[in-house]
């Protein structure tokens, strides 16, 4: 199997679409079957199970991922090792993040990069689906999640900053004319989540209840925050964000409300206890020396 066919699978397997797999890595639709149609000939068996409508793995399928991709993501890393210890690098350390305020965070990247200028810092937008699940993977090195963080295989770190909430709401919203929201009010109109698959931490984000105890309906399951806040513009929901998001979305068709009654987030630095390093360490040491960012 071809280094090209394996990616092809991987990607299939984790998309399961064919045309999202093509258009992630570049390809027509054509190739990717035509990969997937070979993978299955040399195995002997249907890796996937294709109707007009779905993409599923097959068993066989399955056990191919799972013992393709820690080979393939070696390989990746061998080779990226290869290409970094030829331009003097000697370790890269890969943070993803949760909040939007990429900007105002610079300073923990930029001191880092200056204390350990042998090392590669790579900054990257997380998605709303399974975050942890891609620290577990090995995607990334650190993860930068708000609180809290109750996890047994992972070690929260220091606090990179607390930020206050607001709701989203359209600018023709019932609500659009308030100058403040109650939390109470949240289940008076339908809101939406990721597919985070963390009951408590989703809960940390926004409760599934009211403080009387009526329901906060989840009425969408999104990707990424640009269908959120998408969704917000075209009036279908209103949703909890932290603050920081005003600098990034001048929307002035969305009305930004404070929320009475709903605590403010923390953000936090979060690894693998198993795969704790020098890298990581020193993040850490960074964030603790430079101390919490105040808004």
């Amino acid at each position: 199997m071809e280094l090209r066919d394996i990616e092809i699978f991987l990607a299939l397997a984790e998309e399961l679409h064919f045309g999202r797999t093509a258009e992630r890595l570049r390809v027509t639709p054509a190739r990717v079957s035509q990969a997937i149609r070979k993978q299955e000939r040399s195995v002997g068996a249907m890796l996937f199970e294709r109707t007009s409508r779905t993409v599923r793995l097959t068993e066989v399928g399955r056990q191919l991922r799972d013992d393709l991709r820690p080979c393939y993501l070696g390989l990746q890393e061998s080779l990226e090792r290869a290409r970094m210890a030829a331009q003097g690098v000697s370790g890269r350390l890969r943070v993803l993040m949760m909040p939007f305020n990429v900007v105002d965070l610079h300073v923990y990247w930029k001191t880092f990069r200056e204390r350990h200028p042998r090392w590669e810092l790579q900054v990257r937008l997380s998605s709303l689906e399974d975050p942890f699940g891609k620290l577990r993977a090995g995607e990334c090195d650190v993860f930068v999640a708000w609180l809290p963080v109750e996890e047994p295989d992972l070690t929260v770190g220091p606090t990179l900053f607390t930020d206050p909430r607001i709701l989203a709401v359209s600018e023709d919203h019932p609500l659009a004319g308030r100058s403040t929201v109650a939390l109470e009010e949240l289940a008076d109109f339908p809101n939406a989540t990721g597919r985070i698959g963390l009951d408590y931490w989703e809960e940390g984000y926004m409760p599934f209840t009211t403080p009387r105890g009526r329901p906060i309906e989840r009425v969408h399951q999104v990707a990424d925050s640009a269908e959120l806040i998408d969704m917000v513009t075209m009036g279908e929901i209103i949703q909890p964000f932290p603050s920081h998001v005003t600098r990034y979305w001048g929307m002035p068709n969305v009305r930004w409300l404070p929320i009475r009654g709903l605590p403010p987030l923390s953000f936090v630095l979060v690894w693998r206890t198993e795969a704790e390093n020098d890298l990581v360490r020193a993040l850490a040491a960074t964030v603790r020396d430079l101390g919490a960012f105040r808004f």
